[in-house]
């Protein structure tokens, strides 16, 4: 029986990349080549419709205001429908910083409103008051136990959880979502939204060890990961840990 191939899609990776966030596509693809597996990569920039059956795990990363204002509007435009039919039938979707302020229902710069594509009920505000920068670490259940996910988090939004939704995990260390109720990031099902970058996946192979598994649907075996486990208490130390 042939091994299966994670099929990723990364979204807009031309404009949302501010943060490493290739990082997080080269461990994807490091985890699973070092355990046999097929990986496979395309991306879907500004007007590019994307097909809901086609990808494992769909990715998006961080921008600077003026690109996530043009990926926002066509992420509504071309791909609102897509996604949420990915998501109904079990893909990952990954969404880191900016990208994570897009999967709710808006985003308020100012006077101007950003539309989501309103796949977890959330919104984002750009209040008054000092960027939320630092190292960060949360405590997180992605159904194996609770584990420690450590990154880095510079965001000028503060975002809220609709009272349906659950956060990613509980702040050990730094901001989270808003800096006042504790909590960082989303999950819903497979939809993951997070701050944390620097990038995240190298920081935490653990995590994208779990995000192939719940992508394909499979239980991988252990890597010998010293480099990988040091470099996680590394940010772990960073964050005060």
């Amino acid at each position: 029986m042939a091994a299966p191939t994670l099929r990723v899609c990364a979204l807009y990776p031309g404009l949302m990349n501010i943060y490493a966030d290739r990082g997080n596509i080269a461990v994807l693809r490091a985890r699973c080549e070092w355990r046999g597996l097929g990986f496979s990569l395309e991306s879907s920039g500004l007007g590019e419709r994307l097909d809901a059956e086609r990808h494992d795990l769909l990715y998006i990363g961080g921008g600077q205001d003026r690109d996530q204002i043009l990926v926002a509007e066509d992420m509504v435009a071309t791909k609102r429908e897509a996604l949420h039919a990915a998501a109904a039938r079990g893909a990952v979707v990954l969404a880191v910083c900016g990208g994570y302020q897009l999967l709710g229902t808006s985003y308020q710069l100012g006077e101007r409103k950003l539309a989501g594509v309103g796949l977890v009920d959330l919104w984002t505000v750009r209040e008054p008051g000092p960027r939320l920068i630092g190292n960060c670490a949360i405590e997180a259940d992605l159904g194996t136990g609770p584990r420690v996910i450590a990154g880095f988090e510079n965001h000028g939004g503060r975002t809220h959880l609709g009272s349906s939704e659950r956060p990613l995990g509980r702040v050990l260390k730094g901001h989270g979502n808003n800096a006042r109720d504790g909590l960082e990031g989303v999950r819903r099902a497979n939809v993951i939204g997070t701050y944390l970058h620097g990038p995240l996946l190298p920081k935490n192979v653990w995590l994208a060890d779990r995000l192939i598994e719940l992508a394909l649907g499979v239980e991988l075996e252990p890597l010998d990961d010293t480099m990988e486990d040091a470099a996680h208490l590394s940010a772990r130390r960073a964050a005060g840990l």
